[in-house]
């Protein structure tokens, strides 16, 4: 009987050695799913694993001189930056230009009282007028044709009024300036549909108890949108290049900022009212583009 059962043992192992894997031991599929995030290259005799790129890394973003970062918006022809110009980006601008209007600079210098508060390098610059925007986007475009960053057909300016919205997520909004599209959109945020804002949605009002900011936050503090783009709604008003309307001298603001509150100014659609071009106040700075793509 012993000889038996020393037999009968043997044979089940045998023949467990032939079953095929249960559901719960998958035969190699962790070995599969490796290997087809991976490529083969071969060299010096060896073979070295490479990662795929991935899709977004095949549109690589492109980064100038100032650190300031760019990529590509599907339904434009432009990179935006990926965040508002920092106070550091307008630093090394005003190094450069002795005339530069000292409002940004002195703005931690206030009286609280009046207005004043801190800001570090990767905040945005404010107390920036479109004047002074426009002056920035040139001096960084001369700049770098000279340093060979960028090429000829290429230039920094502001996004249009209709980049912005595409940037934001709204599309081609019906009007053919911006005085027809302000507000035309309703019920779409930054965020999404819902109101209130959700935490973490952005930097706006201490009211509405979203973030821990009382005025700016330095920028990227906030996740970025489906571009990999930050702060598109919040922290500060954005210049576009635009008219409100033919007849009008005042330019396009977008976004909102750290100020705002309410439910139709925090709207995607919304266009500041009453921005002239030399307006300048510590909720507004600005946004670059870069027209023309990559020099990389």
């Amino acid at each position: 009987m012993k000889q038996f059962s020393l037999v009968l043992i043997a044979a089940l192992a045998l023949a467990g050695c032939g079953k095929k894997p249960t559901p719960a031991e998958p035969e190699g599929k962790d070995q599969l799913k490796a290997e087809s995030k991976q490529l083969k290259a071969k060299k010096g005799g060896e073979e070295k694993a490479v990662e795929k790129p991935s899709p977004a890394a095949v549109t690589m973003a492109f980064t100038n001189t100032l650190r300031m970062v760019f990529k590509a918006v599907p339904g434009t022809k432009v990179r935006f930056c990926i965040w508002e110009t920092r106070v550091q980006d307008y630093a090394a601008y005003a190094a450069d230009n002795a005339e530069v209007d000292e409002g940004w600079e002195n703005l931690s210098a206030r009286d609280p009282a009046f207005g004043g508060f801190k800001q570090t390098e990767a905040h945005p610059v404010v107390m920036v007028n479109w004047n002074d925007a426009q002056a920035f986007c040139e001096w960084l475009t001369k700049k770098e044709l000279a340093g060979g960053k960028i090429k000829r057909g290429q230039k920094y300016r502001l996004p249009t009024d209709a980049e912005w919205s595409v940037a934001v997520g709204l599309g081609q909004e019906k009007g053919s300036m911006p005085e027809e599209k302000n507000w035309s959109t309703k019920d779409v945020y930054p965020w999404g549909k819902e109101w209130l804002p959700p935490k973490g949605a952005g930097n706006y009002h201490e009211y509405l108890k979203v973030d821990k900011f009382e005025h700016t936050s330095p920028v990227g503090s906030f996740a970025a949108n489906k571009d990999g783009l930050h702060d598109m709604g919040g922290n500060v008003w954005e210049w576009c290049e635009d008219k409100h309307s033919p007849t009008s001298a005042n330019r396009v603001l977008r976004g909102a900022s750290w100020k705002g509150i309410s439910a139709n100014a925090l709207l995607s659609s919304r266009r500041h009212d009453f921005s002239t071009p030399n307006r300048r106040d510590s909720d507004i700075g600005f946004r670059c583009v870069l027209e023309g793509g990559s020099s990389e």
